[in-house]
């Protein structure tokens, strides 16, 4: 399709189409044919379409019908991932972080007003759960949200909550303006953020931002069970290990 030939706004509705039927079946883990045209309210010729070029080009796997995400979508991931200038800086410092504590850690970057799981490293004993690297969350149901939140441009920090608002994911989420903007201003006083069960009941998180020259790069965690991180470990030794390592980090990003 040529320029001139690009509808109003140069957006093919074709391409958003594949790519919604591809994070769909991610997220489904898997779909069949009928099901995604119920779905996307498209007959099912027009997904068969869809679903037989993504296919062919090594996005989608079928087996017999059901479709599932095929490896090419992880080279894209892996080539984007690896090109992240913070993941080139932070990687060593998070394996040793989740070594350090025996839970997981994580590096975190803001991308389209959400947070992105760029990367985790999981020790032994580290409970599984639904994050995963590429894992897309709210940046206020997070304890890395909010420390990436608390450093942003006020400005680009409104426009991400009025897009997204503050929707409840556990009843431990704030979901006031008034409250996050308190605990944001909490966030840059003691320089590391808390998640007591706020995006999945009974797991704990604390967070610290990656800042250079006052901007807010991403952030770091390490998250775990509340029955292994007791309050003393939760409110005290994770917040200073956590701030330390970032601190280290920014270091790297500074000289690298």
């Amino acid at each position: 399709m040529n320029q001139e030939a690009l509808p109003p706004g140069g957006q093919v509705q074709a391409t958003h189409l594949s790519l919604d039927i591809l994070d769909e079946i991610r997220r489904r883990d898997g779909a069949g044919v009928t099901e995604l045209a119920t779905h996307f309210d498209r007959s099912k010729s027009t997904i068969h379409s869809h679903l037989r070029t993504l296919t062919s080009e090594g996005y989608l796997i079928n087996e017999d019908g059901f479709y599932t995400v095929g490896l090419r979508a992880l080279q894209l991931g892996g080539h984007a991932r690896v090109k992240h200038p913070l993941y080139r800086m932070a990687k060593d410092e998070i394996d040793e972080l989740a070594r350090e504590t025996g839970e997981t850690a994580k590096i975190v970057v803001e991308e389209g007003g959400k947070g992105v799981y760029l990367y985790q490293a999981r020790s032994k004993q580290a409970v599984t759960t639904d994050s995963h690297v590429g894992t897309h969350v709210f940046l206020h149901s997070t304890a890395v949200g909010k420390a990436i939140l608390a450093y942003m441009d006020e400005s680009e920090r409104e426009a991400i909550l009025d897009e997204y608002g503050l929707p409840e994911v556990t009843s431990n989420t704030v979901t006031d303006r008034g409250a996050l903007t308190a605990r944001l201003e909490d966030i840059r006083e003691r320089g590391f953020a808390f998640d007591d069960g706020e995006r999945i009941e009974g797991l704990r998180c604390v967070a610290a931002p990656i800042k250079s020259d006052e901007e807010v790069l991403g952030s770091i965690s390490v998250s775990g069970p509340k029955k292994r991180i007791d309050d003393e470990t939760f409110r005290s030794t994770l917040p200073e290990l956590v701030r330390d390592t970032a601190r280290v980090i920014e270091i790297n990003v500074i000289y690298s």
